[in-house]
């Protein structure tokens, strides 16, 4: 594909993005109705908000912050302005550099992404608990020279000597200082000419979590960031101006990017920014700011469920739960799941506390967000959904070709985005014959839609048969005792692996051989006996990530 040229003075990113031909295919332009066709110059961040404003006026409800303060359209787009004019102004950022953004959520970090976009640099937002070796590795590969960080999460930056020995300009917001970004915007105009980016200019940086090995660099295009607005959120949530969005992934992942600044922002409604404080505060955010589209993992579905559990003493415990006045989510109206396996049992669980279908998804950081998921009526529980329109999904048997509905192979998608990692061989492991491998066992079912299995890497070969660890976790939480499951493979001399499961037990159960032989002795009823785990730990707690997605290799390793 030929690209359009460039307004990058800064020509890093391009030139390092992958070779023509290991490219995945991508399907553009209005196909069956989906995507608009984008023009050939676009930013991304002039559409999320100007051209928002022209179609539905400044005064709308546009962020709240979880404190009380709300920020108009039109006030979100004055912020963006000043401190997209002292970048270019002040800084020296020219379009083509690369800015690291840091910090907890909040809408002054959203605001920071807006103005990258809007000066045509290229955000590279990260978690504002990433540790200072982890950020110079990423401000390495990237060739960072700049730092946009909310005062709060200073730690280590100054720190920092990317290759070539230049230090990180890092330039604080929110605190006190002379030097602090907002105090530099203060006075600065109100309006801000979008950089003339095309639409094939890289506009982000997304790196992989590099749990497994060195992190990579996914570059995604202005024209990507909204192809996933026209793609999962339109036909899938259908949001419209009057819905609030919020949930629990940091803007560092793209699932919090699209969830609470993407779609939000091209649908014309409003979002809460605040940091990740737990299940009791988000459910109090919901009923303080009645949001109607929640973004979280399963994880923290599970911990709000507990809470809505609660039952006054004289309730009758034969009736559905109903929840409590503290708790009223009655605005919700979409809830989506994403970051790992959703179990069957969960969204059941759910559905009978709240009346909610949880919208099931399967993204990637190299595809920018979801690209299989279903709403309503075309869910059907245990599965992860279809296609979202715009996508195609094929099931690939180890020799690269399709497999039959039923059997289960590595799942491949192509639509209108997929990887381009920054320099990295590793994009031929990823993107075949045009198609983007996830690394995901799915199996496609007879009526379209697409199951999940397990990770291609955590499948469990023990004496010649293979075990997905999620099937032995979901009949595990089938047992009332279980609060959390995850199962593992560990080496065996005689049988190549076993199944060891961690459990997380509920409050008041006792961790002993006894409970371990019910367990045993439950799996057994609910899946073949060869599936079942032959060693049991107990665990106060399974680790995860700030987001809540399970860390299994910490439990393969004993870390």
């Amino acid at each position: 594909m030929e690209l359009q040229p460039s307004v990058h003075a800064d020509t890093f990113p391009r030139d390092h993005l992958p070779p023509a031909g290991q490219w995945p295919d991508l399907l553009l332009g209005p196909r069956d109705g989906v995507l608009p066709a984008y023009p050939d110059r676009l930013n991304c961040g002039a559409e999320l908000l100007d051209a928002t404003i022209a179609r539905l006026g400044p005064d709308r409800p546009a962020v709240h912050d979880g404190h009380g303060g709300l920020w108009t359209y039109g006030q979100l787009a004055a912020h963006v302005a000043r401190i997209a004019r002292t970048l270019t102004d002040d800084l020296g950022v020219v379009p083509g550099n690369r800015v690291l953004l840091r910090g907890p959520t909040s809408p002054w970090l959203a605001a920071c992404w807006l103005a990258v976009m809007k000066a045509g640099a290229v955000a590279v937002t990260v978690l504002a608990a990433q540790r200072p070796h982890e950020l110079a590795t990423i401000c390495e590969l990237a060739r960072i020279r700049h730092a946009l960080c909310d005062a709060r999460s200073l730690d280590g930056l100054h720190d920092i000597r990317p290759a070539q020995g230049q230090g990180l300009r890092v330039t604080p917001f929110g605190g006190d200082t002379p030097g602090d970004l907002l105090r530099l915007a203060a006075d600065k105009p109100s309006s801000y000419a979008a950089a003339d980016t095309a639409a094939d200019d890289v506009a982000l940086i997304a790196f992989t979590s590099g749990t497994t090995g060195r992190p990579k660099g996914c570059m995604h295009f202005h024209r990507d960031v909204l192809a996933i607005a026209d793609t999962f959120s339109a036909h899938v949530l259908r949001p419209g101006p009057g819905d609030v969005f919020a949930g629990s992934p940091p803007l560092g992942f793209t699932f919090g990017l699209g969830g609470l600044v993407v779609f939000p922002l091209r649908a014309g409604a409003a979002t809460l920014l605040t940091d990740w404080r737990g299940p009791e505060q988000l459910l109090a955010d919901i009923r303080r700011h009645r949001v109607s589209v929640l973004f979280t993992a399963p994880t923290a579905y599970r911990s709000m469920l507990e809470r809505l559990e609660e039952r006054p003493a004289a309730q009758d415990p034969h009736t559905l739960p109903t929840p409590l006045a503290p708790y009223d989510i009655s605005s919700l109206r979409r809830c989506v799941s994403a970051g790992e396996h959703l179990p069957a049992a969960l969204w059941d669980a759910w559905r009978r506390a709240t009346g909610l279908r949880v919208i099931n998804g399967i993204g990637a950081t190299e595809m920018l967000h979801i690209f299989i998921s279903a709403a309503d009526d075309a869910i059907r529980p245990g599965t992860t959904g279809l296609p979202v329109p715009g996508y195609e999904a094929r099931i690939l048997g180890p020799d690269g070709r399709p497999l039959p509905d039923g059997e289960p192979g590595l799942l491949a998608v192509r639509g209108p985005t997929g990887c381009r990692y920054l320099a990295d061989d590793r994009q031929r492991d990823y993107v075949r014959d045009g198609w983007n491998l996830t690394g995901d066992t799915y199996v496609r079912e007879t009526t379209g839609h697409y199951r999940y299995v397990a990770r291609a890497d955590d499948m469990i070969i023990s004496a010649g048969y293979n075990i997905a660890g999620p099937e032995v976790e979901e009949a595990l939480l089938r047992h009332p005792d279980v609060l959390e499951a995850a199962v593992v493979g560990r080496p065996d001399e005689r049988r190549g692996e076993i199944v060891v499961a961690f459990v997380v037990l509920r409050d008041g159960v006792p961790a002993t051989a006894e409970t371990v032989a019910e367990l045993r002795e439950f799996t057994k009823k609910e899946i073949v006996p060869y599936k079942c785990p032959r060693e049991i730990e107990f665990l106060p707690a399974l680790p995860r990530t700030p987001t809540g997605k399970l860390q299994r290799f910490r439990l393969r390793d004993g870390s």
